[in-house]
């Protein structure tokens, strides 16, 4: 699949089926900032995050679950806002960006993580809707299950088929009823509650440590940060793509975190959909699970249909169709074996972030041109992702995904110097 960049034309403008999944995408299409805020904050906007908070609460008191959500937040905002500044920068996709990085075949190997990781997550959340709204509905009836399955994996699934038309619109949507019905449902369980939230917190068992809390943190949204690039293209400039990916992470992953925290205090769960319906906020909190799953899920089948596009050399709109199929189908298996599995994955994707990071401001001057001559394969890079994702999975000492990003930014970084001295 050739890397190529198109150029603002009325031609160009007038098309509506472009997903520029083998292009940069042109100024003409970027968006403003709000747009590119509501998107990338409804990214974050996923429930496995609150599994997040929960564990965060019962093991830290409230300080040190602030302390651990500001420091995992600083430099989760770090990693995705680099992202967020080279996609928007260079208006290239992930996938786009790893052919540079790690070669024309080597790019598979970032793409096929993405992908399977973001099928494994989107099948993952279909079936954390499906189950509890069926279990509450119909006392867990396996045909009603598997009706909201379906049925939640066909919107999903066309909803992204559509992409970032779609995906705009379902955040702008989604974003503000989240944000508040949740908030709401939030304060409302605190004020149920014996004494002040400090108070609250301060039952938990103290088992884990701020650093802990803040590699759960990290660790609970690094592989979809990862992908980042895949939607900061489509900012205006480098600086907007950075500010509304660093705020709008941090302010949806509080949230969630917040949202997992309050509902394992109050009623002993981790999702706000418990907290609400122990409100007596029966549609309103299978409304709120819907739309906070489905702007994750859209994300999450967008960036798997565009690494697969690049894998099998395909269009991108039928890629997400067959990656919705097959995370529809798998969902229930997935999210009763699979969890544990997509968390070691989560491990392999920062190596893949930080490497493309060091390619873009190692190599600068090579992004600015559309005639770029690129390897087959950057065996460093390679072994940079395969060596990282190792480390990361193995070593228990500090925040598996910073250890698994410094093993991988050391091997490329001496493929490029070995590179350099073999060209002088």
């Amino acid at each position: 699949m050739s890397e190529k960049m198109t150029t603002a034309n009325s031609t160009e403008q007038g098309k509506v089926d472009i997903d520029f999944a083998e292009c940069a995408v042109p100024k003409w299409s970027r968006r403003r900032f709000l747009t590119m805020f509501m998107i990338m904050l409804g990214f974050t906007f996923f429930s496995a995050s609150m599994w997040v908070g929960q564990e965060m609460a019962a093991g830290l008191d409230f300080w040190g679950f602030i302390k651990a959500l500001l420091l995992g937040g600083a430099i989760l905002g770090v990693y995705t806002g680099l992202l967020g500044y080279v996609g928007a920068e260079t208006g290239l996709s992930l996938d786009l960006l790893s052919k540079r990085a790690f070669g024309e075949k080597g790019s598979y190997i970032s793409s096929a993580l993405t992908s399977f990781t973001q099928i494994g997550w989107f099948g993952v959340g279909i079936a954390m809707f499906a189950i509890p709204v069926a279990r509450e509905l119909f006392g867990g009836s396996t045909a009603v299950e598997w009706v909201l399955i379906l049925i939640a994996g066909a919107c999903m699934t066309a909803s992204a088929y559509f992409g970032i038309k779609s995906l705009t619109i379902i955040s702008y949507i989604a974003v503000p009823l989240v944000a508040i019905l949740g908030t709401v449902a939030m304060i409302m369980a605190v004020r149920q509650g014996d004494g002040t939230i400090v108070d609250q917190f301060a039952k938990s068992s103290g088992s884990l440590s701020v650093i802990g809390g803040a590699g759960l943190a990290i660790g609970s949204f690094v592989s979809g940060g990862t992908a980042t690039p895949n939607f900061t293209r489509f900012a205006k400039n480098g600086k907007q793509g950075t500010i509304a990916t660093v705020v709008a992470f941090f302010i949806g992953n509080s949230l969630m975190f917040f949202f997992g925290a309050i509902s394992y205090i109050f009623v002993g769960g981790n999702d706000i959909f418990e907290v609400m319906i122990r409100l007596n906020l029966f549609y309103l909190a299978i409304l709120v699970l819907g739309l906070n799953i489905w702007t994750t899920n859209d994300n999450a089948l967008y960036t798997a249909g565009l690494g697969l596009a690049n894998i099998f050399n395909k269009r991108k709109k039928p890629m997400v169709l067959i990656s919705g199929v097959i995370g529809t189908l798998l969902s229930v298996w997935l999210y009763y074996n699979f969890c544990g599995w997509l968390n070691i994955l989560n491990c392999t994707l920062p190596p893949v972030g930080i490497i493309l990071v060091l390619s873009y401001f190692m190599n600068k001057k090579a992004y600015d041109t559309d005639t770029v001559k690129m390897v087959t394969v950057n065996w460093f890079a390679v072994a940079g992702v395969i060596l990282g994702a190792i480390v990361a999975n193995v070593v228990t000492w500090g925040i598996a995904s910073i250890n698994g990003m410094v093993v991988a930014a050391l091997c490329y970084v001496v493929g490029e110097m070995y590179k350099r001295e073999k060209n002088k």
